[in-house]
């Protein structure tokens, strides 16, 4: 797997000078004004754990509800997505307001081989969706006492 980063601090401001660039300008309007960190990681954070009976993934995902979510699997392939747009309207006497957001993300995770599709369970609790995925009967680690003789 490779991890890209996304690195948004400016260190390479070595041509910087008293008048800002043309990319400076954009970057303190659209960066500033309009986007906030929070906007631009809309993908949650994902905690994935492994037993020796199954594997647990934990999504943090809060002010959603169970119905937010869609899980598919196809072919190996666990997907978690949420797609919700909201609206908020208000009419006063001299004016009317509307007020349209939407989110929405998907998370994808690739299967392992020892994984059982037919037992995979979610709970959405408290702001937090977890999914177990069960283990193979033959994929788990067996551990017995071996008696010396």
């Amino acid at each position: 797997m490779t991890l890209v980063k996304f690195n948004s601090d400016k260190s390479n401001n070595n041509q910087r000078g008293l008048v800002p660039s043309f990319g400076d300008v954009f970057d303190s309007i659209f960066t500033d004004s309009f986007f906030t960190r929070a906007d631009m990681s809309l993908v949650p954070a994902v905690n994935i754990s492994e037993t020796a009976d199954n594997f647990h993934v934990e999504l943090a995902a809060p002010g959603l509800t169970k119905e937010d979510f869609k899980i598919n699997l196809e072919r190996r392939m666990l997907t978690i997505s949420v797609q919700k747009e909201q609206s908020n309207e208000q009419e006063h006497k001299n004016y009317s307001r509307k007020e349209f957001s939407y989110s929405s993300f998907t998370r994808s995770f690739t299967l392992p081989d020892s994984a059982d599709e037919n037992g995979i369970m979610a709970k959405y609790t408290d702001g937090v969706l977890c999914v177990d995925i069960p283990k193979r009967e033959e994929a788990k680690h067996i551990t017995r006492q071996i008696a010396i003789s």
